[in-house]
């Protein structure tokens, strides 16, 4: 929570987690599938009861927060989630209901398979990137015509982004064909995840839509010096 406070202080307004789910159906803002390498305490994450989860503290002092306390903390934020486990769709679901957050999330995942599961158990339109084949379709795109028509069906139906690493090994993935091709989709292009002042400004002088980084503050002020620092407009105090 600290780490998201962070970047809330310094005006970012579209924050980034990963989700899995307890053995009792807790869901938590968490990247690893154990306690391991980031906190005090180990074990499964879906082995083990929030009481549990509960515990462990991240770095030694950090509690892991749950989905509902990000967008119960910052209503005016948007979250993009990526779903990292099968177990966490149902209880993501939940959350989603509960809290009325339909028009404020984008649902992601490395699993084609979750990320369909999900769209159901959501039961209504939600705003999903796309999966692996729907990125491959793109990046074929790019290159030749075939495959627009059913990338624009799916931006139709709820899938208006894509999100990407900038390298996949020596094949460069984000280059500026693609971030065309994407546009004159109606989709938009987010690039995970960028931690080098020189790779953002490349990455945005492509004209990427969004930057996924950990480096929130060198993030700032690549955008503020290009002029493209937009942060919400605070309340005067009363």
């Amino acid at each position: 929570m600290a780490a998201f406070a962070h970047a809330v202080g310094l005006g970012y307004r579209y924050l980034e987690t990963d989700v899995h789910a307890t053995r009792d159906g807790a869901l938590i803002a968490f990247h690893d599938a154990t306690l391991d390498r980031t906190t005090d305490h180990a074990g499964r994450v879906t082995e083990l009861p929030w009481r549990e989860v509960a515990k462990a503290r991240i770095a030694g002092t950090e509690p892991i927060p749950l989905l509902t306390d990000l967008l119960e903390a910052w209503p005016e934020a948007r979250l993009n989630i990526d779903v990292k486990s099968v177990g966490a769709i149902q209880p993501l679901a939940d959350v989603i209901r509960k809290t009325g957050a339909y028009d404020r999330i984008c649902v992601t995942s490395f699993s084609e398979r979750r990320l369909a599961a999900a769209r159901r158990a959501i039961g209504r339109p939600v705003c999903t990137a796309l999966g692996p084949r729907g990125v491959a379709a793109l990046k074929i795109a790019s290159y030749a015509s075939g495959f627009n028509r059913i990338l624009a069906r799916l931006a139709r139906e709820g899938v208006p982004c894509v999100q990407i690493p900038p390298f996949l090994g020596a094949l460069r993935v984000t280059t500026r064909a693609l971030v065309t091709t994407a546009h004159a989709l109606g989709m938009h292009v987010h690039v995970w995840t960028v931690d080098d002042p020189h790779e953002m400004n490349r990455l945005l002088d492509l004209g990427v839509d969004g930057v996924m980084t950990d480096r929130v503050t060198a993030l700032r002020e690549v955008l503020l010096a290009r002029g493209q620092w937009h942060p919400p407009e605070r309340p005067p105090d009363e």
